[in-house]
């Protein structure tokens, strides 16, 4: 957990902005006071909004489609799902100089996942396996099918394969890439042939809520859609490993080629981050290499 809200005003978005636009657009809540979330995300600005809702901004052009999919389509998700998810309250639209729609939700108490604030790392990741599993049972028609609004989660990974080619070059001499390169082709090879399903498209500690030492709340479906899950597979070697991580494969279960386009998932990440921080932010760097050491083993493992 940080220490401090970090300063406000990131992507030119601040509290008093916020205000502006509370008080413009819904003044039955204009007196309430709003205050920067400790702990924020990149794709958009989160406020809290008195003490039971949150404001949420996209950061950029790229981000703000995620509003009207997420307002349209987290009330028909929430019934089914074990845990809760963001309920949307109210839409916004551009103004006070913000140039795109934006939303409040009710607020959901939770701190965001990491291993030592769960009682169990085996019995979390099982729950977020029966989320994912859920998740995929709600009927799917009519749902936003995989796309620019996903960042192209749920579509085939074939499209970051530029990327994906440009890190390993760019990498070259600093880790296996002739490995890596094999789990990318086992990736594009594997393909889905099944019928689209739902997905969450950003499944990692920094969406997943905890509370008393479980799994509370998933969050941030900003990138969720309609199609190929194999994308919801990834937090395997981002945050699960040894036991949780074996865990988590039982209870999600899937088939081999579903994994292999996880590995795709994981590695393609991973890689172009590495290859961003390698030499500038040695920290995230060794995240980066945890990750693809593992994705790299796990293939070799699986034959």
């Amino acid at each position: 957990m940080i220490d401090s809200v970090p300063p406000d005003g990131r992507a030119g978005i601040d509290a008093s902005l916020v205000k502006r636009l509370i008080e413009d657009q819904f003044p039955q809540w204009g007196d309430l006071p709003v205050t920067p979330v400790e702990v924020d995300g990149w794709d958009n600005r989160t406020y809290r909004l008195g003490e039971e809702m949150t404001v949420r901004l996209p950061t950029a052009a790229g981000y703000a489609p995620a509003v009207d999919k997420e307002h349209r389509w987290l009330p028909v998700l929430a019934p089914s799902l074990p845990v809760a998810v963001p309920m949307p309250l109210a839409k916004g639209v551009p103004g006070a100089g913000y140039p795109f729609g934006w939303s409040i939700r009710r607020w959901m108490e939770g701190r965001t996942a990491t291993l030592d604030r769960v009682d169990d790392p085996c019995a979390f990741a099982e729950s977020v396996a029966g989320f994912l599993l859920a998740l995929r049972r709600v009927d799917a028609t009519g749902g936003p099918a995989a796309g620019a609004h996903s960042f192209y989660r749920g579509a085939p990974p074939a499209h970051y394969d530029e990327d994906t080619r440009r890190a390993l070059a760019a990498l070259d001499g600093q880790l296996d890439t002739g490995l890596a390169s094999a789990v990318w082709d086992a990736a594009l090879e594997a393909t889905w042939s099944g019928p689209p399903v739902w997905f969450h498209g950003d499944v990692a500690g920094g969406n997943l809520l905890v509370r008393d030492g479980k799994l509370a709340a998933v969050i941030d479906f900003g990138t969720s859609g309609v199609g190929d899950p194999a994308c919801d597979l990834v937090i395997a070697w981002t945050m699960f490993s040894g036991d949780s991580r074996e865990a988590f494969r039982r209870a999600i279960g899937q088939d081999r080629a579903m994994w292999a386009r996880a590995r795709g998932w994981a590695l393609w990440k991973a890689l172009i981050v590495l290859a961003e921080k390698l030499g500038t932010d040695e920290e995230q760097a060794a995240v980066q290499r945890r990750v693809i050491d593992e994705v790299l083993a796990d293939h070799k493992d699986a034959g």
